[in-house]
């Protein structure tokens, strides 16, 4: 087993604008596929319904952690809390990262999920495959979302 997912990739678009894409919560939810209630700030919980067909019903939440314009953003959350009938609130949550740095043709970005091993035997395997997944289909939103 591992305690992280680590997932890099580059962009052909200016820092402020891949993290303005991160981070301004309008921009975040169309990319992320989720309708969030209020602007990102740190020390406080972001909220929003997931809209993703089939898990409408599923309410996201991360406390923001760190932004440090404009290269790191960062939250905790509890991973792949997608069934309304279970307190995930008892589990420690993962560290999601989002680290900018500027290239020669464009911006890097490098998105790393900590913290798995703290879950509970039963959900690590599938929180760990499925956002290792997930982290790669969102490299990909991200990527349509910022670049023409």
């Amino acid at each position: 087993m591992t305690n992280s997912i680590q997932k890099t990739a580059d962009f052909a678009v200016p820092i402020e604008r891949l993290w303005r894409a991160i981070t301004d919560h309008v921009e975040f939810g169309a990319w992320f596929r989720v309708a969030l209630e209020a602007p990102f700030a740190v020390g406080e919980t972001a909220r929003g319904r997931v809209l993703y067909p089939g898990f409408e019903k599923v309410i996201w939440e991360a406390k923001v952690t760190q932004m440090q314009e404009p290269s790191l953003f960062a939250f905790t959350w509890h991973p792949y809390a997608i069934d309304p009938e279970v307190d995930y609130s008892k589990e420690e949550p993962t560290v999601v990262e989002f680290r900018l740095e500027p290239t020669a043709a464009g911006t890097r970005l490098t998105i790393t999920e900590t913290g798995f091993d703290a879950l509970p035997d039963h959900r690590r395997p599938d929180a760990l495959r499925l956002n290792d997944k997930g982290w790669t289909t969102q490299l990909e939103n991200i990527g349509k979302h910022v670049q023409p």
